[in-house]
């Protein structure tokens, strides 16, 4: 079994003979073999699981459990961001069919299984990990996020189902009011956050799509880690400020000397911490220098990504609190949201560029 494979989780359990039907309505050339299914270790939102029929493979992806946020884990919108997006840019998988909530309940995506290596917590057995690994890993995926602000989303669907002016403001605005419905402690000082933001928003760049979850385990290299060949989870996707999914990708790019306050596990190395693997400032300039943009104005960028990070944490922990899920993650994450929280203040009270 593939690491990142797991038997599914109990509760999170699909209807095969469902899938299998609805499968076998859209596709006349399967094999003559039983559905099976087993479920994607990696993710905390949408649940996605590896199915196969015979030698036929392909991922499926779901909403989570229970109730969700108004307008969150929209099968739909995903299906079509693929579709506009596939032929554009070969890293986001191709998608093969959309199910309403007939089938299972709850809407669903089918798409393609694309084979790799996605690095979670650890380099694969046998990899010689080195500084220049580190280094050419850390610049696949700056290109990778470079490439993808390059599409001309103006050539697709986004254009109809996005609005970038003002994205910004609404960003801000809108994780602002997430926060509010999902709160369940207090958190210290989070009302001078939440101001400093509001008065803080700069004018954006032109926009381009934005993933807002590219992250180093939501993207796939080969076998050989030399190439970037798979993006996931793109149910956040749109378009608007390049610089907000810069920061986003950062927020999740943890240096050896970084505040505990962003370190999930005191005891867990991040891979990003590697020697060999850029720093922030280095991923920043690396990108500003491939993409032409401007990144002297991140200090506000990254604050919004670590209260947006913090939200996204809250509701997650907000489903596991109210018993919407028994997924065990989740049990402590009040902790990292407080943490994110903190440090958020932190690195709006600083200038990076000062």
């Amino acid at each position: 079994m593939s690491s990142d494979i797991i038997p599914i989780r109990k509760g999170e359990e699909l209807d095969l003979t469902k899938i299998e039907a609805f499968l076998r309505s859209r596709f006349h050339d399967l094999p003559d073999a039983p559905l099976t299914a087993e479920q994607f270790s990696f993710g905390r939102s949408n649940l996605t699981y590896q199915i196969k029929i015979g030698d036929w493979e392909a991922v499926l992806r779901r909403p989570p459990l229970g109730p969700v946020a108004p307008r969150a884990h929209d099968m739909k919108r995903e299906f079509t961001i693929l579709k506009e997006l596939h032929p554009h840019y070969h890293q986001a998988p191709k998608p093969y069919a959309l199910a309403d909530e007939h089938v299972i309940g709850s809407p669903f995506i089918v798409m393609e299984r694309k084979r790799g290596v996605v690095l979670e917590d650890k380099f694969p057995e046998g990899v010689e990990v080195t500084k220049e690994l580190c280094r050419n890993i850390s610049e696949s995926i700056v290109d990778g996020l470079v490439a993808l602000h390059a599409v001309d989303y103006t050539k697709t669907k986004l254009k109809d189902i996005t609005k970038p002016e003002g994205f910004l403001k609404r960003q801000v605005e809108g994780w602002i009011n997430r926060y509010e419905r999902a709160k369940t402690d207090d958190v210290q000082e989070i009302e001078q956050l939440k101001k400093w933001m509001m008065s803080h928003i700069p004018v954006s760049p032109e926009p381009t799509v934005v993933h807002y979850d590219f992250k180093l385990n939501n993207v796939m290299f080969t076998h050989e880690l030399n190439e970037l060949i798979g993006v996931f989870d793109w149910e956040m996707t749109t378009v608007g400020d390049p610089l907000a999914d810069l920061a986003t990708s950062l927020t999740f790019w943890i240096e050896k000397n970084d505040s505990p306050l962003i370190k999930k596990d005191e005891n867990q190395v991040p891979i990003t911490s590697y020697d060999g693997f850029m720093t922030r400032e280095e991923f920043m300039e690396a990108y500003s220098r491939k993409s032409g943009r401007d990144v002297s104005n991140m200090n506000f960028y990254l604050t919004f990504a670590f209260f947006k990070l913090g939200v996204i944490s809250q509701q997650i922990y907000y489903r596991w609190k109210k018993g919407q899920t028994q997924d065990e993650r989740f049990k402590g994450l009040n902790r990292y949201v407080n943490n994110l929280m903190q440090y958020a203040q932190e690195t709006a009270r600083k200038n990076m560029y000062s």
